[in-house]
């Protein structure tokens, strides 16, 4: 039954690597070519500055510049969700250009900091699906081991 149980789990380990390895690699190439880059280090919080003028490829940048569209749209909208906006500029009548384009903005922020997170969620999915697959190669060969000379 060991025998049985490691190979199966030897033949399941490698598919988790390869499958984990294909969607960090399509997670790459969807970011590169939205060909997002950070901006001069002059430009960016001290926390990030070692992004700078580097090209978003990775779930670690995702997750970096998710967080610098989330500083901006902060700033702009004064700590108010599109939420909040969206009901001053409702409450007001539709009428103030300023509060629609406001909301626009706190829109698109958010909506681009979503994308971004999702592909850094995405990324550490990947990590947990190769991960599992190393660890259960590993237990296939134990079992297979153990199955080969348990009497």
């Amino acid at each position: 039954m060991l025998f049985a149980v490691g190979a199966v789990l030897l033949a399941t380990g490698p598919v988790l690597v390869l499958r984990g390895r294909a969607g960090r690699e399509q997670i790459q190439h969807e970011l590169t070519t939205q060909k997002i880059v950070f901006p001069r280090v002059d430009d960016l919080p001290d926390a990030l500055t070692r992004y700078a003028g580097l090209q978003v490829t990775t779930g670690e940048q995702a997750l970096a510049f998710a967080e610098l569209i989330g500083t901006h749209v902060t700033q702009a909208t004064a700590g108010r969700t599109y939420a909040e906006i969206a009901d001053e500029w409702q409450a007001g009548g539709r009428t103030d250009q300023r509060l629609g384009k406001l909301r626009e903005t706190a829109f698109m922020g958010q909506t681009l900091r979503g994308s971004l997170l999702g592909a850094y969620q995405a990324w550490q999915i990947t990590t947990l699906v190769a991960g599992l697959g190393c660890l259960l190669t590993a237990i296939g060969v134990a079992f297979l081991a153990l199955g080969v000379t348990w009497p």
